[in-house]
């Protein structure tokens, strides 16, 4: 039997103290359940487990030596998380060398940098994601200095890989978001 949403969720927090990274990734994870809602409905559970755990081992292990290596190592010693998912996580950092070559693994490039710009620009509008559109984020990302440790570049090849426009991955983003927006703090 694999990990549970539940039994990641724990992982995450055993792991990482700090509530914007816990955050981020529930928002990922967020992101990731709705890909999946529209991608192979009967994987919800392992596309969000996904979500919850690509940065689990971030806080313990911030360089490019460790992240996310560090994790997948202690995924695999777990040995109830399956391959899929430690793949998307190593791919969704550019410098694991590893492919990114599934629809989970896609999806979840796509949305990491996106869904935390999202949380950014949902911080600095009174209604938060309340009626924010791809539009005001695309202004948003050409203002070099706002969020400016987001990667733009990730993004665009995000929705390259998915063979979206930009504005389209950035409206699935907010979908994603706005259904759980009073549990993740983005609405008014």
């Amino acid at each position: 039997m694999g990990i549970t949403v539940d039994q990641a969720r724990v992982l995450m927090h055993e792991w990482v103290a700090s509530e914007g990274l816990r955050h981020h990734m529930e928002c990922v994870a967020a992101c990731m359940a709705y890909s999946a809602q529209q991608v192979v409905p009967d994987e919800i559970d392992r596309w969000t487990i996904c979500g919850l755990l690509h940065d689990f081992d971030y806080e313990r292990h911030p360089t490019q030596e460790a992240h996310p290596f560090v994790g997948v190592a202690h995924l695999r010693q777990r040995g109830d998380v399956d391959e899929e998912i430690i793949e998307a996580i190593l791919g969704h950092a550019t410098y694991s060398g590893v492919d990114r070559t599934t629809d989970m693994a896609r999806y979840l490039f796509a949305v990491d940098e996106l869904s935390g710009f999202i949380v950014a620009c949902c911080k600095v509008r009174p209604g938060g994601i309340d009626s924010l559109t791809p539009k005001s984020v695309r202004k948003k990302l050409k203002t070099a200095n706002f969020a400016a440790a987001v990667s733009r570049e990730d993004i665009a090849i995000g929705a390259t890989e998915l063979g979206w426009e930009q504005a389209e991955l950035i409206q699935h983003c907010i979908d994603a978001l706005s259904k759980r927006a009073q549990s993740l703090m983005l609405a008014s």
